[in-house]
């Protein structure tokens, strides 16, 4: 199931309300003036050929050879700014984990004649959200910032549901833990 990406600090807690949160405890994906964009495509090329489980439908997700492009160049990347464009490239380290808890699925037929084969049976929208640390000027984390994220999935041709991209990133500002408020 799992080959690439060994070593990520990544785990899955419960807020108040028993919903799922990916805690994303690294920033491997940081800069003054923007993501270094090519450096989170190389990153997500260590997915590829990997697939996952959605706990909630028992559908598997693969991660197809089109994803580091899309994710990485995709109209919706093209546009981030500031904090939503470090928290789509961090997100990334949790990939596995994000798909493993989407949920809130919603399905739209394939209407573009460029995805007639790759999303032939349609789209699926899931849900799911991430925390990524905030860290203050001693180095340690002082909180978490969450976000809620669409979850992109493509029904191909081959009857297998690829990850597409992640888009619709917003932080989530009533959900902003200190770092000794956690429990896993």
């Amino acid at each position: 199931m799992k080959k690439g990406n060994i070593g990520r600090n990544v785990s899955v807690i419960k807020d108040a309300d028993g919903n799922n949160i990916v805690m994303i405890n690294d920033i491997i994906f940081k800069g003054k003036r923007g993501i270094n964009w090519e450096d989170v495509e190389e990153y997500l090329r260590g997915y590829v050929g990997d697939f996952y489980t959605i706990a909630d439908s028992n559908e598997v997700v693969y991660i197809g050879a089109d994803l580091p492009d899309e994710y990485t160049h995709s109209e919706y990347t093209i546009i981030l700014k500031g904090a939503n464009e470090k928290a789509k490239a961090n997100a990334t380290q949790g990939l596995p984990e994000l798909i493993s808890t989407a949920t809130n699925v919603v399905f739209t037929e394939n209407s573009k004649a460029k995805h007639k084969k790759d999303a032939m049976y349609g789209w699926y929208k899931y849900e799911s959200r991430f925390a990524l640390p905030v860290f203050g000027s001693d180095g340690e984390v002082e909180r978490y910032n969450v976000f809620h994220a669409a979850m992109i999935f493509r029904h191909a041709q081959d009857g297998k549901k690829y990850l597409y991209d992640i888009m619709n990133i917003k932080k989530e500002t009533s959900n902003l833990f200190q770092s000794e408020d956690l429990t896993q």
